[in-house]
């Protein structure tokens, strides 16, 4: 068994102020793979104060030297890829291929892009002809505490820390305490490429120690939260009495608009994405919003597409999904399934219960309801599993109502030829995101989302400014 105990803190790995040992499962047998410790508000804040004592040099650090750590980074994580995706695999039970495919590249690619982002990003620049003795300057907005969540340990880990490194901020890192043996081997690899000390620090612990330390502490200057809405609401509140800067990626519930001039391989693509991870992914279009003439194939083909969806251990190779995370997890998902039969939605696949022939583990049935009315419960809740509902529509208006209509605003989908179409629906669609006809998002694109799924956008260059404060100088001398 894997035995992590130790925290990072001030460039060491330092043993807990005091023994809280906490049992990591693999979720592909329920059994413990590892154990780690639970932080105290002793770690916080010695962790809070190494980021402190750190940043008056890393502030003020030249560019040119803040790149060239983070490329000591990226160049250590592309030698260490295949024990990053070893270790998501089994901490959160991604199939061993996906985590070699998507998530550890994932966090290869941020790094990265917000490289090549900090060499292009003006720190000082003029305010503008009008002005020429004004200057704005890009300033680190100080000591950060970061909380990431288990879905997709390293893509929103990289997200948070590199663009803080870049900006000249010192951190401390709170991964989920669920899927924590990814954030342990980064912080190993943040050493080897030689942070200085205090720069970057890890504590383990869960959302109501650590979490709750980090976000209400006097000495932290920002929160970059990742998760529950839930649990955003409960930070955001936290952090208000020091009036510190928070940043919140929170849930969603896309929907994918399908009409019926959509290219034939729509709706299996959409059934596809939706499980992709295990459905364990905050921007799955989970809502599949099908134009009527076409609704009764799309439903047909999405049944054959879960019916074909493999189930799998973690380690085996393939194109299988895995188990979701954790026992939790399960039953959630578990009652929300119930809940759409007794809704009334049409169960046209999987259902109820772990896939035939598995009795541990938790796996869920590839699932799909049809004939959803967008005001049931798995029409209104993020499920985070393998779970997609099904909803007609007649026209475009009403099919932009009910997308919009809904606490979330993180990725809508639209699948349709006509070019003049795409774009009205692309500025109608309330969400931080759009992808259309199976098009991803470039690199640096923003990511983020409105409403109940959060605010600040990570990635690229608005997610470097989200690391940063603007000061506005006057009667700057020319040097």
């Amino acid at each position: 068994m894997i035995e992590k105990r130790d925290f990072y803190i001030d460039g060491a790995w330092t043993a807990p102020a005091l023994a809280n040992d906490f049992p990591v499962i693999d979720p592909s047998n329920e059994e413990q793979c590892a154990v780690i410790s639970l932080g105290g508000a002793a770690d916080t804040d010695a962790a809070v104060a190494a980021a402190n004592r750190a940043y008056a040099t890393w502030s003020t650090t030249p560019k040119a030297d803040r790149i060239a750590l983070v490329e000591r980074i990226f160049d250590i994580y592309q030698a260490r890829a295949e024990e990053m995706a070893q270790a998501i695999s089994l901490e959160m039970g991604a199939p061993i291929d996906l985590a070699r495919t998507q998530q550890a590249p994932a966090g290869a690619w941020h790094i990265k892009t917000f490289i090549r982002t900090a060499k292009n990003f003006e720190f000082d620049r003029l305010l503008g002809p009008h002005a020429p003795n004004d200057r704005i300057l890009y300033e680190p907005v100080g000591v950060c505490g970061l909380i990431t969540p288990w879905n997709w340990p390293m893509n929103q880990v990289t997200l948070k820390v590199i663009p803080a490194l870049l900006a000249g901020c010192t951190m401390v890192l709170k991964p989920s305490e669920i899927a924590p043996l990814s954030s342990l081997l980064f912080a190993e690899i943040v050493d080897a490429a030689g942070a200085p000390a205090g720069v970057f620090n890890l504590v383990n612990g869960d959302g109501a120690g650590v979490g709750t330390q980090l976000s209400g502490h006097p000495d932290i200057d920002m929160i970059s939260f990742t998760g529950s809405t839930r649990a955003g609401i409960a930070i955001s509140k936290n952090a208000a009495d020091t009036l510190k800067h928070v940043h919140l990626e929170l849930g969603g519930k896309g929907a994918n608009l399908i009409f019926a001039d959509a290219d034939e391989k729509a709706v299996k693509r959409g059934t596809l994405h939706c499980f992709n991870n295990t459905g364990q992914s905050c921007n799955a279009p989970t809502r599949m919003l099908v134009e009527r003439s076409i609704y009764d194939q799309a439903v047909e083909t999405a049944a054959e597409t879960a019916a074909r969806t493999a189930v799998d251990v973690a380690a085996k190779e393939g194109r299988h999904i895995g188990p979701v995370v954790s026992q939790a997890q399960f039953d959630k998902i578990q009652d929300l399934i119930q809940k759409g039969i007794d809704e009334g939605a049409r169960l046209v696949a999987g259902g109820l219960g772990r896939p035939e022939g598995v009795n541990r583990g938790y796996f869920v049935r590839p699932t799909v309801f049809a004939d959803v009315a967008n005001d049931m419960t798995i029409a209104r809740e993020e499920i985070f599993g393998p779970v997609l509902s099904i909803i007609p529509f007649d026209t475009e208006e009403e099919a932009v109502e009910i997308a919009n209509e809904t606490p979330y605003g993180l990725t809508n989908y639209v699948q349709s030829g006509d070019g003049a179409r795409r774009n009205r629906l692309a500025r109608q669609l309330r969400s931080g995101m759009v992808e259309m006809n199976g098009q991803p998002r470039g690199a640096g694109s923003p990511f983020g989302g409105m409403k109940a799924s959060g605010n600040g956008r990570e990635g690229g260059v608005w997610g470097l400014e989200d690391f940063l404060d603007v000061k506005a100088v006057s009667g700057w001398a020319e040097e």
